[in-house]
């Protein structure tokens, strides 16, 4: 089967890459039970690079690919044109297998919205309506655009509102700066994924089964291109390390001396806090006469005799 679309042959200003399954279903099916059948899954495609310039074209190719439910999209680009048969949509080497596909920065956009509830009033099939919803949970650059709505396979069989827009940027942007920008918006992130499917056909229906959408795709009219912010707005703040504080001189017991300086009350407790400083001078690795004289005059300031604290110092660096 040929492909319906224009291939990019040479450099163009933007290219989707179209993934294309042989003998199976990227669509949905629904049964005549009203149960939903998930896609097949397929393990190679052909890969193909479509030419849109605008999203005019990409519109134009959006309706082809609706017709086409053995295509998908991603946004990632092809690497090698001369592997593009029957291959794995990869972004990494699998064992003894290249990549195919590579993460670029575009400037069409799409977003995948499962919004757990619509209001009453809101009729599904008035796609129109859905994608105005849709959209004032966008940030405020998205407000005034031209968007494309799609309905997915469980909208209007399924509670809430299951739509995808697509829209135009006015420069290209990478999948990470738009996980950043759209970080507080309630759409699946994943759709950012240079490798992530991006489905594109309407479901099958299968014969007698109830389909309440007449139509899948429409437009939202506005500026034909968001104007994104600038590049530092989509990038996330640097984590900030906290300042290492300096280890303790391990030679400096001046917190020792006070703690025996200002040991008050009956004897007894100067000697256990007198006793207590000189085995942490120990466990430090200090029992030279300069921290023993030091212990045992701070001891004698706090009241202890000068036989009393030598006696507890030798045992506190002894024992310690």
């Amino acid at each position: 089967m040929s492909v319906p679309f224009e291939i990019a042959d040479g450099p163009v200003t933007e290219t989707i890459t179209v993934l294309r399954a042989h003998s199976r279903r990227l669509a949905k099916l629904i049964c005549a039970d009203g149960t939903i059948e998930d896609f097949n899954k397929p393990k190679t495609f052909d890969l193909f690079e479509a030419a849109t310039p605008n999203i005019d074209a990409l519109e134009q190719l959006l309706r082809r690919l609706e017709r086409r439910p053995d295509c998908c999209v991603v946004r990632g680009a092809v690497i090698d044109p001369l592997r593009v048969k029957a291959v794995r949509r990869l972004l990494h080497p699998d064992k003894d297998e290249a990549p195919t596909l590579r993460e670029v920065p575009r400037r069409w956009l799409a977003f995948d919205f499962d919004l757990p509830s619509r209001p009453d009033w809101l009729n599904p099939a008035d796609l129109f309506s859905c994608g105005r919803l849709a959209v004032e949970t966008l940030p405020q650059e998205f407000r005034r655009a031209r968007f494309i709505v799609q309905a997915t396979a469980g909208h209007g069989l399924k509670p809430g509102a299951r739509i995808r827009l697509w829209c135009w940027l006015n420069r290209v942007v990478s999948g990470p700066q738009l996980k950043y920008w759209l970080r507080r918006a309630p759409v699946d992130p994943s759709v950012f994924g240079a490798a992530h499917i991006i489905y594109t056909a309407a479901p099958v229906i299968e014969p007698g089964a109830f389909d309440p959408l007449t139509s899948r795709l429409t437009a939202v009219p506005g500026d034909n291109e968001v104007i994104v912010p600038a590049p530092e707005r989509l990038q996330p703040p640097k984590p900030t390390t906290p300042k290492r504080e300096h280890p303790p001189d391990r030679d400096d017991i001046s917190g020792l001396i006070h703690t025996v300086e200002t040991a008050g009350g009956r004897s007894n407790n100067r000697n256990n806090a007198l006793y207590w400083a000189a085995r942490r001078c120990a466990e430090r690795g200090l029992c030279d006469n300069d921290t023993a004289d030091r212990l045992e005059e701070a001891a004698i300031r706090a009241g202890l005799s000068q036989n009393e604290a030598a006696a507890t110092v030798r045992s506190g660096l002894r024992h310690g």
